[in-house]
């Protein structure tokens, strides 16, 4: 016999504050952690870089191999030759980052600075089409997208010597945030319960 699920907002509500506070101290420790390996990967953004690198690496690897497994087991399943060469290229983008990090990392911050360009642009025209409408906070938006455009244009203009540090730089930034938020939660629901 199943337990009911609650439907109303402040039943479901409820249920989500007693499930932190009953798991507040893991938040805790893992805000702690975060907050600490983003501490170090922004003090030492070069071994950061490396360390995502590899991750990565082996991310693309492990499910290039399985694709590999998957395809094979089942031959007959329309779309073959596309699961394959999918398959092939995540094997082959893992081998390379692996056994060339540093090229890696460079071919990774490309990808960061497109990723910068393309969020900056879109941020942009989202704010002007707000400002259009005369809707909320729209100027916010359009600092958003400008100061995306500026981290890609500086991370494109010190390449190569960017690549070294700022993809650790970054996940070093993003570690310290969801540490700090994570902390925050925890300690919330300890002092609420």
């Amino acid at each position: 016999m199943s337990t009911p699920h609650p439907t109303d907002p402040h039943e479901i509500q409820a249920a989500v504050a007693g499930a932190i506070r009953a798991h507040a101290t893991f938040f805790l420790v893992e805000g702690i952690v975060l907050l600490i390996l983003g501490v170090l990967a922004i003090l030492l953004p070069p071994y950061a870089t490396l360390a995502v690198t590899i991750m990565i690496g082996w991310i693309l690897l492990i499910s290039g191999l399985m694709g590999w497994l998957t395809t094979f087991a089942a031959r007959g399943v329309p779309g073959f030759w596309w699961s394959l060469l999918s398959a092939l290229i995540a094997t082959a983008a893992g081998l390379i980052l692996l056994l060339q990090p540093a090229g890696g990392a460079i071919s990774l911050t490309l990808l960061l600075i497109a990723f910068f360009t393309i969020e900056g642009v879109v941020s942009i025209m989202y704010a002007l089409e707000h400002r259009k409408e005369l809707s909320g906070r729209w100027e916010w938006m359009l600092v958003s997208g400008i100061i995306d455009l500026v981290l890609a244009a500086m991370i494109f203009a010190g390449l190569p010597a960017t690549a070294a540090w700022a993809i650790g730089l970054l996940v070093g930034i993003n570690m310290i945030f969801g540490g700090t938020a994570l902390i925050a939660m925890a300690l919330h629901a300890k002092r609420s319960a």
